[in-house]
């Protein structure tokens, strides 16, 4: 089936499945499911299982299938991407509300990689510094003392939508693409970034 419609750009295939070739759907369903599986990838960070990910991420995918507007929205793989990311955002902040999930990445609060080039300390917003599992003992221990301190502050000192933004930079989205999972302008999204980077600069300098 594939061979079918090999050179023909998304959009058409979408006018062409609402004009009644419904096993176009399955196409880009098959065609998109490594980009699900490569946000799941990025989701898991936030505490969700991979699977589940991946399942909500081919509704998302479905969702972008059946909504598409040529007329509204840009791209179709760009629409696709943006109602994955939604719908597997939504799952994590669902699972959090059964269950609280703590962080299990150790982030770095200083500079972000513009930044860091300026001022020449090389040090990112968010960098994975370790991995979960520790083999010497003692530093676990520091780990995870440093991971508690953390999320109380980021408990704390960051509102609501401060957490969903840090949420999704974490994973690796763009400054537009978090607006768009999180339904915000870009400048509301840009400066709430920058408000929680200095509220987190200054916790970690105080410790």
């Amino acid at each position: 089936m594939s061979d079918m419609y090999d050179g023909i750009t998304d959009e058409e295939l979408i006018d062409r499945q609402r004009g009644g070739e419904r096993q176009i759907t399955d196409y880009i369903m098959d065609k998109y499911k490594n980009l699900v599986r490569k946000k799941a990838k990025s989701m898991y960070i936030l505490g969700a299982d991979n699977d589940d990910l991946i399942q909500e991420g081919m509704i998302g995918l479905f969702k972008a299938v059946r909504d598409y507007d040529p007329g509204r929205d840009a791209s179709f793989y760009t629409f696709a991407d943006l109602c994955i990311s939604r719908q597997m955002y939504k799952a994590v902040q669902a699972s959090r509300r059964e269950k609280h999930t703590p962080l299990n990445t150790y982030i770095s609060l200083y500079a972000d990689t513009a930044e860091a080039e300026s001022d020449g300390n090389g040090t990112e917003l968010v960098n994975v510094i370790a991995s979960a599992v520790e083999t010497n003992p003692e530093q676990l221990m520091i780990d995870r003392e440093n991971v508690a301190y953390i999320e109380a502050i980021i408990e704390k000192e960051l509102s609501s939508f401060e957490k969903q933004v840090l949420d999704l930079y974490i994973t690796g989205m763009s400054y537009s693409q978090i607006a768009g999972v999180l339904s915000r302008d870009l400048k509301s999204t840009d400066n709430a970034l920058q408000r929680l980077k200095a509220k987190l600069r200054k916790a970690v300098d105080k410790k």
